[in-house]
């Protein structure tokens, strides 16, 4: 079958041939799986005549990509009676013959015509600038409250309280808009829209007490404690001009969240001729539903100003970066940024990961991801225009999964997963350009089997990876842990993450118990995991003059990576992990709160001893 045109047009459009598992094996991408991944991205390849008139079709109406230096000439090379006609980002233009005339680039996407091509010329700086030494604070917005779902307000308390302690940036999970309407669909990587903010975060109503969100009661009462609000609302000019800013997107954001309210939370389960928003009974809707939209838009307006209010307390509270916001991989493929923008999305995929040890069938994460020929069509502005969204609020963006810019799992119904080739270097140039903008630091969560060359292209850009210390070995088995002397100066270090155990956690095996529990494996099952971790909490014991959380932080300020993540449950000595990835209802994922809250937990001795520490290792802003 190596033959079959279906798969060299496959080949060709960036799905790969192939990849080798965890445990060594080779896996064919199958026709059935390629025909899929093609129609995903628009490229009907049914039968060997289709693939065959799209070979010869080609796509050469998409763009070429230029990347270049900001400051300099696009790198291109063309006759002296080439006419050319260059759009720059802000919409001017200027227009000339031959390579030679073309002007200096300034940062930005910009759109070149000549000699009937197309080009997109990314003119980005060559590297971003590494930050200086200093540390700061992880912990979950959804858990900052002994009451409730925690907000922006505590976001902004915790901000104030931990500045003051030298840290010099909050970071949280994700807070991209969710689903409201649907009080179990609250993960916050399982996103409705990346580009509008969850106002299931604004302060309102009396919330459940308890070690546990009870979401099914919180998130009803909160909404009804906004429309309360909204109620007493008498109009803002500012609100007006803010919402007249945000344009059409807004309104589709808005027009979806009352459809919402009407029809349910996935527009999958809406009547077909609401799927789309031309279609004319939308635009009927739309006007039937103008004071609905109104309350949905005051909700982001209301949600984007407690952002920037606790970005700017972290700020005055002298954190140099202020908030470290989170981009989630994907979004979910029947939620309002696929409705607004379905162009922009593979259709029929999720994205997953390839089969493991722990997932032999793989997994699927329901995520629509981006497609990479629509990206190219419209000159990156999707990704960018998220990227700029986030960087409003935060000096540093973690971008989940970044292996995804170089290729990603993608999972068409019924049928095995392959790997989609992403434009990597486009990417990485869109991403330094709107970092550069602003100042930002860019983390990239490069965790997992890493394709060759990925990491040293993210270096060479300047985007920070992760070192997580239960992952840093120089062997594996018997375990040998990394000395903290050796960690890479371009990287954030921190012990774990919100998908792995915490200190305590790991040492007494938490994460082990829970899994056989969960599977139902008796006591002596488990017999052989925990023998194993206590030899690896034993290797990193010998690396630290005690077990506590206090030699573990002197460990991770001891590096010389850039950054240090200090994660709020291992402060206070939690034993519990945020999420168990592989779960949903059998663990409490995101649900977690703190053990003390926001406004008490700069106070907490077992805060300044953390200040103390990464104060006398250098990382203090103070």
């Amino acid at each position: 079958m190596t033959n079959d045109p279906r798969l060299t047009l496959a080949a060709h459009m960036g799905v790969l041939p192939g990849f080798h598992d965890l445990t060594g094996i080779w896996r064919d991408t199958s026709v059935e799986t390629a025909v899929a991944l093609l129609a995903g991205i628009g490229v009907n390849a049914a039968t060997w005549a289709e693939a065959e008139a799209a070979l010869a079709e080609g796509h050469d109406d998409i763009p070429e990509d230029v990347i270049s230096r900001a400051g300099e000439r696009a790198a291109l090379t063309f006759s002296a009676d080439t006419e050319w006609r260059l759009t720059f980002e802000d919409g001017t233009t200027a227009e000339g013959r031959g390579s030679d005339s073309l002007p200096v680039l300034p940062l930005g996407i910009h759109r070149l015509q000549a000699g009937g091509r197309a080009f997109t010329l990314l003119a980005a700086p060559h590297r971003l600038s590494l930050p200086d030494r200093c540390w700061g604070l992880i912990a979950p917005l959804y858990g900052l409250s002994q009451k409730g779902i925690g907000s922006y307000d505590d976001l902004a308390a915790l901000a104030s309280g931990m500045g003051g302690h030298g840290a010099s940036f909050i970071g949280i999970n994700p807070v991209h808009a969710g689903f409201p309407v649907e009080t179990g669909c609250f993960s916050p990587y399982t996103p409705s829209h990346r580009r509008r903010l969850n106002v299931l975060h604004l302060a309102g109503g009396e919330g459940a007490e308890g070690p546990l969100i009870d979401y099914a009661r919180d998130i009803p009462g909160r909404r009804a404690a906004l429309r309360t609000q909204y109620t007493a609302f008498d109009g803002d000019e500012r609100f007006d001009a803010w919402r007249a800013a945000e344009g059409e997107s807004l309104a589709l954001f808005a027009l979806h969240q009352a459809l919402s309210e009407r029809h349910g939370a996935y527009w999958c389960d809406w009547p077909a001729e609401l799927h789309v928003p031309s279609n004319p009974r939308v635009l009927a809707a739309r006007a039937e539903l103008e004071p609905e939209m109104r309350f949905h838009a005051w909700l982001q307006w209301r949600a984007d100003s407690a952002l920037s209010q606790a970005h700017e307390a972290a700020r005055q509270a002298g954190m140099k970066h202020g908030l470290y916001l989170d981009l989630a991989v994907g979004t979910h493929p029947f939620g309002a940024e696929t409705w607004e923008d379905p162009g922009s999305f593979a259709v029929g995929i999720s994205l997953g990961a390839p089969p493991d040890p722990l997932g032999p069938d793989g997994q699927n994460w329901n995520l629509a991801p981006f497609n990479p020929l629509a990206l190219r069509a419209r000159a990156y502005a999707p990704f960018a225009e998220t990227l700029r969204r986030h960087l409003r609020f935060a000096g540093v963006l973690r971008i989940d999964h970044v292996l995804g810019f170089e290729r990603a799992f993608w999972v068409p119904r019924g049928l095995p997963g392959a790997y989609m080739r992403m434009p990597r270097d486009a990417m990485l140039a869109v991403t330094r350009i709107e970092a550069a903008r602003r100042g930002a630091v860019i983390v990239g969560e490069d965790l997992g089997v890493l394709p060759d060359g990925l990491q040293a292209a993210l270096a060479q850009s300047g985007i920070l990876g992760c070192r997580v210390a239960m992952f840093e070995r120089d062997n594996w088995e018997p375990p040998q842990f990394r000395a903290p002397e050796d960690y890479e100066i371009s990287a954030i270090a921190s012990f774990s993450t919100h998908d792995l155990p915490t200190w305590r956690g790991w040492r007494s095996g938490a994460d082990i118990g829970e899994r056989a529990r969960i599977a139902g494996k008796p006591d002596e099952a488990r017999g052989a995991e925990l023998a194993f971790r206590a030899t690896e909490v034993a290797a990193l014991d010998s690396l630290l003059p005690d077990a506590g959380e206090d030699a573990l932080h002197d460990f991770l300020a001891r590096t010389p990576s850039a950054l240090v993540g200090v994660q709020a449950e291992i402060l206070l000595g939690m034993e519990a992990q945020p999420n168990l990835p592989g779960t949903v209802d059998e663990y409490p994922n995101w649900r977690i709160r703190l053990t003390v809250e926001a406004s008490r937990l700069a106070a907490d001795a077992r805060a300044g001893t953390v200040a103390r520490i990464m104060r006398g290792r250098g990382r203090s802003a103070l």
